[in-house]
């Protein structure tokens, strides 16, 4: 048999799940390959969205009209917005989510998106055509993308294909000395279709990380663990209004001990990770539990964190107890603390090596540069995580329907994302740029613009490009542009508002702030770090009013919370925002310095032999996008400077 389409997405993870579901929003007719329509976006590792920059990336997909922060919504558990006691720059939301229903959610939304159908099979390989051309006599081959074939011999046609594989690439599984190709527990690896890819030239490699075990939540004794419980359920991922239908269940906190750590040391001759079975690199910042004792051997005890896996299930997550031990060493360690005494597992952890591709040989659309058409998104980029996928393969699925749309979508041009825009813009220059050693893990820190890319303000940064372009929806539009009018609207208030001290001091004495000796604007009270809009609005009549009637005529708590939080966080970090906008607009002149195609690096002798090497492997787009590969110095990018003068 064979299928036609514009758009086929192979895999159904995180990225797969976003891609096609963006693409066939925007009107290209979209086949979505797995392997297993019930695992469609597992949570293969732990079952929460979000977390520190994490997060950010999610409210970022929302903004765009992707689906993760309505389906974590939906599925949440427990929320918690983590680093509060920091500025709002790295305030960052996170959900425990239930597994099952995260899955059926979201194959829900697949299932009833027009122009979207789902195909159960096994690709294993691409079908690329080949064309030559001759420069100096030598012949050049353009390659295009024109489809899969799978293991049931069904061919799918196809304008672009989109590879979101996760680690199911040549996947293999190790628990201690015993390796099983898979890729995840119970699931088959997927065969040769690295080799199909890599015969058109790309490259690949193979990366590793790993997963914990699995507890029977009734063989716990929870007396000897410490409860968390979760936050205020008012704020979520999505900007739209989201219904929740769980109810919010507590997770639990333990540490390991000497005597644990001793037996998990004695099965380090068994460990992949130490007796040279495993050769790739794992994540640096999700590491193993074997990895924490050999990087920190003079702690005496690490943090747990025992996590719900769904709201009826008995399964639990043990976070921080990521392993490849061989299974009896990991129960005698587990064991050895006061609440797993009684200890029953519904399965071990294990470590998985997979294959992925460099991400250096993608453009900023996710577009490979040696095969057009093809695009990759997700852990087979290099990356770790299921938002950093997500965020991908938003921008992958919409570039995808821009190339198969004949140039009637936004006017053929790539949608991309700069990095003082979004999240997803560093992640994908990052990964593009500088490409990667070990898997990549979003972080506040890689953000140079951190104060511009707030978990609060993703919306107003996004959502009108998204709507633009046709992905964001009318009502997501429609409350966007009501959002930023009662902002001005509030924020002009309290510029302009005068406030005696006879009013206010006896609330800011109680507070522990100095009181007023004269009038001054509201804005600048507000300005202090003790005072927030919530806390000071009931004693002053006018700001309660005001508040109140931008309640009543929205009628919507959420959105209402939305506008004073976001009205407060521009009010008190005004010069610190203008600031880091200066910065943006200054290193925005270098990306519009295009440079591709303008030198032949190999004979630029002015520059250093690394950045001739780099920039030739690279080809970057801009010159800021240059200054950012490792090896090109800034005397580097000055000299190109003075040559493009020329």
């Amino acid at each position: 048999m064979t299928f036609y389409y514009d758009v086929i997405v192979v895999g159904a993870g995180h990225a797969g799940c976003e891609a096609a579901s963006a693409a066939a929003r925007l009107g290209a007719k979209t086949c979505l390959i797995t392997m297993d329509m019930n695992k469609i976006a597992q949570m293969s590792c732990n079952p929460a969205v979000g977390g520190i920059a994490k997060g950010q990336i999610v409210r970022e997909i929302d903004a765009l009209g992707g689906q993760m922060g309505i389906v974590t919504d939906m599925c949440s558990l427990q929320f918690r917005m983590l680093n509060r006691s920091k500025g709002p720059a790295v305030w960052s939301p996170r959900a425990q989510c239930d597994r099952g229903k995260f899955i059926w959610t979201w194959r829900e939304i697949l299932e009833n998106t027009p122009n979207l159908s789902i195909w159960q099979d096994q690709v294993k390989e691409l079908i690329v055509e080949k064309n030559y051309f001759n420069d100096n006599n030598k012949e050049i081959p353009i390659q295009k993308v024109k489809g899969v074939r799978t293991i049931m011999d069904a061919e799918f046609i196809a304008k672009t294909v989109i590879i979101t594989a996760g680690t199911f690439l040549n996947g293999l599984m190790h628990i201690g000395r015993t390796k099983i190709q898979g890729g995840r527990c119970a699931e088959p690896a997927a065969l040769m279709l690295t080799e199909s890819i890599a015969e058109t030239g790309i490259q690949y490699g193979r990366m590793k990380t790993g997963t914990p075990v699995r507890i029977d939540k009734r063989s716990v004794d929870f007396s000897q663990m410490e409860i968390q419980e979760g936050e205020d359920m008012t704020y979520g991922f999505s900007y739209m209004n989201t219904p929740r239908k769980l109810k919010q269940l507590p997770c639990w906190t333990c540490y390991t001990n000497k005597r644990v750590h001793e037996i998990l040391h004695s099965g380090f001759n068994d460990s992949p990770l130490y007796n040279g079975q495993i050769q790739s690199i794992g994540p640096r910042y999700c590491p193993s539990i074997e990895t924490k004792l050999h990087t920190f051997p003079d702690k005496e005890k690490h943090q747990l964190f025992l996590e719900p896996e769904g709201e009826t299930t008995n399964e639990m997550y043990l976070n921080g107890f990521s392993s490849s031990l061989p299974i009896d060493i990991q129960i005698r360690a587990l064991k050895e603390i006061p609440c797993f005494r009684n200890l029953s597992i519904y399965r071990p952890g294990y470590a998985i090596e997979y294959d992925y591709f460099n991400p250096t040989q993608l453009k900023h659309s996710l577009e490979s540069k040696i095969v057009k058409n093809l695009f990759f998104a997700g852990q087979v980029n290099g990356t770790t995580g299921y938002e950093e996928a997500a965020g991908q393969g938003i921008v992958a699925g919409i570039n995808a329907a821009i190339n198969s749309s004949d140039g009637k979508l936004n006017h053929g041009e790539p949608f991309t994302l700069k990095r003082n825009e979004a999240y997803i813009g560093v992640l994908i220059d990052d990964l593009v740029t500088k490409g990667v050693d070990e898997p990549y893990r979003m972080f506040t820190s890689r953000a140079e613009y951190r104060i511009l890319l707030r978990q609060d303000d993703a919306d107003m940064r996004l959502t009108e490009n998204s709507y633009k372009l046709g992905l964001a929806s009318e009502e997501r539009y429609r409350k966007l542009k009501i959002k930023k009018s009662k902002i001005e609207a509030l924020t002009e208030f309290c510029n302009a508002f005068s406030l005696k001290p006879s009013l206010i001091n006896d609330k800011l004495e109680s507070i522990g702030t100095t009181p007023l000796r004269q009038g001054v604007k509201l804005s600048e009270l507000i300005g202090r770090p003790q005072i927030t809009i919530n806390g000071i609005k009931e004693h002053i009549d006018t700001l309660n009013k005001k508040i109140s009637k931008i309640s009543d005529e929205l009628n919507d708590n959420k959105l209402t919370d939305e506008i004073v939080e976001a009205t407060e966080i521009n009010i008190k970090y005004k010069g610190y925002i203008e600031r880091e906008q200066q910065i943006a607009e200054k290193m925005l002149r270098l990306e519009n310095i295009k440079i591709q195609g303008k030198f032949d690096y190999s004979n630029l002798t002015q520059i250093s032999i690394e950045a001739r090497q780099k920039l030739s492997a690279i080809n970057p787009v801009t010159l800021a996008q240059a200054s950012r590969i490792p090896g090109v110095s800034p005397s580097d990018i000055n000299i190109m400077l003075v040559l493009m003068g020329r």
